[in-house]
């Protein structure tokens, strides 16, 4: 293994290649590079920028609102994974509802909170649905389990998204994608190679230390040719078909719709909701949910930074007012925000 990294290193380190910037898509990748301290080992030339791969901080403003309108006002008990929990609303969060008394559970999947709601059913359960295509194959199996278990009590607030129009959008920001292997793990590697068809390069990457050198070094060499190029650095786990059986279930539950993605607007098709057979599942629809629109801390620049615009180190809040313990932004909440990152290991 350290034969395989080094090599990868040796490649670039002296492989000669035009200016890059590498966009890891993914908030893991961004971590891990970081954790690794891959950063420290690229040449001048070479610049790592992340992209719009983290779920919770794409997730916009209105979105938390709807949530806490939930818990607070509809008497609705919201089952979530840990990270939103903290992220900022317009006005409070959804820890901001729980210490007033709101029923604001963290969970560790989608089936928890399904059989939550099987377990109470004098209660209104919610899940909060959001992710990309790695996760959405469970919030539609929970919704299955509900509807096979007779539950009525169960619904889902989604704001899952998918990665396409995302890469499409932020083609202009970036000479390279670092494409997320979970993500091609579901559904394969077509997107990748349409890309390269209309000039867009990249590579798919895993997340240990020999598979994102093997990554890096693999655009490194391609570069030189100054030809648009995609390969799939990950072929352990993503395969070009991807997993049919998970595109299945999403193609069963779920249908595309417009998204708003914190940072970059709404974009065309780029989100997905239930369809009118599950209706019954939508918390939209069952608590007859008002359009909200959310606003974000004025000074936050969240939004920049999901678009490759610029660093944490370019926000006037990061480090001062915005801290893991104290955030402002998203980026700064989750696990795998470009904030959180850059104040962890930088």
């Amino acid at each position: 293994m350290k034969n395989i990294i080094q090599k990868a290193v040796d490649i670039i380190r002296n492989t000669d290649c035009p200016p890059l910037r590498i966009m890891e898509v993914c908030g893991t990748h961004t971590h891990e590079i970081f954790r690794l301290g891959i950063r420290k080992i690229l040449p001048d030339h070479i610049t790592m920028i992340s992209g719009p791969g983290c779920p919770v901080c794409v997730t916009p403003t209105s979105y938390i609102d709807e949530a806490v309108l939930l818990a607070a006002e509809k008497n609705v008990t919201i089952c979530t994974f840990g990270d939103l929990v903290r992220v900022p609303g317009t006005e409070r969060s959804l820890a901001d509802v729980r210490a007033a008394g709101g029923e604001v559970m963290t969970v560790y999947s989608p089936l928890d909170a399904e059989a939550y709601a099987r377990e109470h059913p004098e209660k209104q359960v919610v899940f909060l649905s959001v992710g990309f295509e790695t996760t959405t194959p469970a919030d539609c199996l929970s919704v299955r389990a509900a509807e096979q278990d007779g539950i009525r009590n169960y619904a889902i607030l989604t704001s899952n998204k998918t990665m396409p129009e995302a890469y499409r959008a932020m083609a202009g920001s970036t000479d390279v994608f670092l494409y997320p292997g979970h993500v091609h793990a579901i559904t394969g590697t077509g997107i990748c190679r349409e890309l390269r068809e209309k000039g867009v390069s990249g590579v798919v990457a895993g997340f240990t230390a020999a598979e994102l050198t093997t990554a890096i070094a693999a655009i490194v060499l391609r570069a030189k040719t100054g030809e648009p190029f995609f390969e799939n650095c990950y072929p352990r786990v993503v395969r070009d078909e991807g997993n049919p059986a998970a595109m299945k279930i999403i193609e069963e539950y779920m249908e595309p719709c417009d998204a708003e993605w914190r940072g970059i607007g709404s974009m065309k098709d780029s989100g997905l909701r239930l369809k009118e057979k599950w209706s019954a599942y939508d918390a939209r629809i069952k608590f007859d949910l008002p359009a909200l629109t959310g606003r974000s801390h004025p000074a936050c620049r969240c939004g920049d930074i999901l678009r490759g615009a610029c660093l944490p180190a370019d926000c006037p809040l990061f480090g001062k007012v915005c801290t893991p313990d104290h955030p402002v932004g998203a980026c700064m909440v989750s696990g795998e925000g470009t904030c959180s990152a850059y104040y962890t290991y930088n």
